[in-house]
């Protein structure tokens, strides 16, 4: 199986491009950045390209310019996945605070980057009987939470699209929404930069990195690879790795 994984520079990306490699799985990571450790530990099974996820016109670019068709060639099995694992939370604030600019990023970063390789991924695997696409979701998805609206909503349309996507019900493909926690990362540390005018909950989770109550990078991603994997993987269209275990 050759599985696509966005935002695989750092933080959950990159532990679970880490983790499916480890599994013998061949990956493709696509991002601002890069990682050049990933590039180094499999470079027989590990291939990169760096897009700027916020950036819909360099996506588009990416697409129209065979990116992702030349990742689908290189498969091995048949059987590919897409992980859209990119997100950001900022911008962190109440309603008419915000700025417009961070707004329209969050919203290209979060969801258009998304919906336009989901698209793209599902024309190029017609035909093929296993494809499957994982949207990174949030329960932030599923609860509203004072100052996150943006990440909130973003989030939303993520679950949201999944279970559109099942009602189409398209050959062979296979899409699910996962929220994999709260866990140890640069955006957890960004929560815990705000404001409480920026966000009420902020002392929750200082409390939860001061508890230790994170998951790892490391066990989130064990967790999304076992869901992605799965036989019945798609089942439902929305799905929390807290209620897998």
């Amino acid at each position: 199986m050759t599985i696509l994984v966005t935002g695989h520079s750092r933080g959950l990306g990159a532990a679970l491009a880490a983790e499916l490699l480890t599994r013998g799985y061949r990956v493709f990571g696509v991002s601002r950045g890069g990682n050049d450790d990933l590039a180094a530990r499999f470079p027989d099974r590990f291939a990169q390209a760096a897009v700027d996820l916020g950036d819909p016109a360099a996506v588009q670019g990416w697409l129209t310019g065979g990116g992702l068709s030349a990742v689908l060639a290189d498969g091995d099995d048949g059987a590919v996945a897409l992980v859209n694992n990119a997100g950001t939370v900022a911008p962190v604030g109440p309603a008419g605070t915000l700025d417009a600019a961070e707004i329209a990023r969050a919203v290209a970063l979060n969801v258009t980057a998304p919906l336009l390789l989901a698209d793209a991924f599902v024309a190029a695997t017609e035909g093929r009987a296993d494809r499957r696409v994982m949207h990174v979701s949030s329960g932030a998805a599923r609860t509203a939470y004072a100052g996150w609206s943006i990440y909130c909503a973003t989030k939303a349309a993520l679950d949201h699209h999944a279970r559109a996507v099942i009602a189409d019900a398209r050959p062979g493909l296979r899409i699910a929404s996962v929220a994999p926690g709260v866990i140890d990362t640069d955006m957890q540390a960004a929560i815990r930069a705000t404001t409480p005018e920026q966000f009420a909950l902020r002392e929750r989770f200082v409390a939860l990195k001061e508890s230790g109550s994170l998951s790892s990078p490391e066990d989130a991603a064990r967790a999304l690879a076992d869901m992605l994997l799965a036989p019945r993987f798609g089942a439902t269209a929305t799905a929390d790795v807290r209620d897998a275990g």
